[in-house]
């Protein structure tokens, strides 16, 4: 191992995107569609919508950000240099409960899933399995896995693309709506907005993820152009699928409150316009989504991790090291790793409730950064300064708090139990807040 190495600049723009793609996992759509049918009374599209404008201003923060600190530290990195070192540190340890259990919950639904299809295999052979060829794609470096994230994404536009017809076909034979041109499912005037914004809460979480790519900056060449690029395209390109999926969804099924189980109400639409054997094709893309997804979350976390171990925040020789051969951070994926053996043991309730308060508290300080970086320290206060680097990033952190406030009583409760542990050891490195955690510039040596 090395700790002297910089990571090499091997990535372009589509790779980044897969990357992104990967970890949002798109194929996400059909897993919450049911819930989010019955939350928001039948307007998934509308609720979409909602959500896709929400997450759109932190993105634009991330893109911002991206451009001036082009660091695998992302929200972490961010944060440090357009704030205060202490805030980023927060932010970083922050971040790390969102990166570190989304691997483990997609270890734990891919064992759901096929434990349900194969009862007789154990299901910790599942988690197993997933994780040891998860670990070693990643360790072996990021041309792998983009290889791998491509044939991912292939799979699953492919499917969504067939759902698509097949939803044509049944709706143009009278199935459903019986017409292509219904859009009460973006709203339908008997029924409050509020519904659409309830779906809304509960959907910004499909699109986590996108955050992903801005973690890749130190191995994309030209991060300043395509990092930036990267994330508008998942933002969009996602939330585009996301819409057209659950718009011909309902189409076909628009009564949301006749589902036999809302959990599995994708599979009785699946079953409708594409019989059983669809079914199988949906089992099989929605494993290899959460193989995708983990992939791409862990490796994320690795260079979060590293990037903190870089700047002696967290211990240098074991989580700022790369390895001499392929140069990725094996150390930290080995971590990650074995915290992800937790899913033998926890159940996905409360794996899920640690993911989003992070999230959310990260998404927060970057829309701050902005301001701080472009609007308070650069001065950029033209009234064309004013919208971009104040007010648009304003209504991005006012939306963000709005959403982590209204998480859950478990989120908030487990995500402030992991905050107050990540304060009080950073009252440990900083020895009361009487000195600054270490820091680094952007050509990565000490300052």
């Amino acid at each position: 191992m090395s700790d002297s190495k910089e990571m090499k600049r091997s990535l372009t723009l589509i790779p980044v995107v897969l990357f992104g793609f990967s970890f949002m996992a798109l194929a996400t759509v059909f897993s919450t569609y049911g819930i989010a049918a019955e939350i928001s009374h039948g307007m998934v599209p509308g609720s979409y919508l909602l959500a896709l404008i929400v997450i759109l201003f932190t993105a634009y923060s991330y893109g911002q950000m991206a451009k001036v600190i082009p660091s695998a530290g992302s929200a972490y990195a961010y944060t440090q240099k357009s704030i205060n070192s202490y805030a980023g540190f927060l932010v970083g340890w922050s971040i790390l409960m969102d990166y570190l259990f989304i691997p483990m919950v997609n270890y734990l639904l891919f064992s759901i899933f096929f434990s349900a299809a194969f009862p007789a295999v154990p299901a910790y052979v599942w988690v197993l399995g997933l994780l040891l060829i998860v670990t070693v794609i990643n360790v072996l470096g990021v041309k792998m896995a983009t290889k791998t994230n491509a044939l991912l994404t292939i799979f699953s536009l492919l499917f969504i693309a067939i759902f698509i017809g097949l939803s044509i076909r049944e709706i143009t034979g009278g199935a459903g709506t019986g017409t292509l041109w219904s859009f009460e499912s973006f709203y339908n005037t008997n029924e409050p907005f509020s519904f659409i914004v309830a779906g809304a809460a509960l959907l910004c979480f499909s699109f986590l993820g996108f955050d992903s790519a801005t973690t890749f900056a130190e191995e994309t060449v030209q991060p300043e152009k395509n990092i930036p690029r990267a994330v508008y395209i998942i933002m969009f390109t996602g939330g585009i699928l996301f819409i057209a999926v659950s718009y011909f969804a309902h189409n076909v099924w628009p009564s949301y409150d006749t589902f036999t189980n809302a959990d599995a109400a994708a599979s009785e639409i699946i079953t409708f316009v594409g019989g059983k054997t669809f079914v199988t094709f949906f089992l099989a893309v929605y494993g290899l989504t959460a193989f995708g997804s983990a992939m791409s979350s862990q490796a994320s976390a690795s260079r979060v991790l590293y990037a903190m171990g870089r700047d002696g925040q967290l211990p240098k020789k074991f989580f700022g090291a790369l390895h001499k051969k392929y140069n990725t951070p094996v150390n930290n994926i080995l971590l990650i790793s074995g915290f992800s053996l937790l899913a033998l043991v926890l159940s996905l309730t409360l794996v899920a409730s640690f993911i989003n308060f992070g999230a959310f508290l990260a998404f927060t300080c970057v829309n701050l950064s902005v301001i701080s970086y472009y609007f308070i320290k650069n001065k950029q206060r033209s009234f064309k300064g004013a919208v971009l680097y104040l007010i648009i990033p304003l209504i991005g952190s006012i939306l963000d708090i709005w959403l982590l406030v209204n998480l859950d009583i478990h989120s908030k409760v487990l995500g402030g139990i992991w905050f107050t542990l990540g304060f009080v050891y950073l009252l440990f490195l900083t020895k009361g807040l009487r000195k600054s955690p270490p820091e680094m510039n952007l050509s990565g040596e000490h300052i």
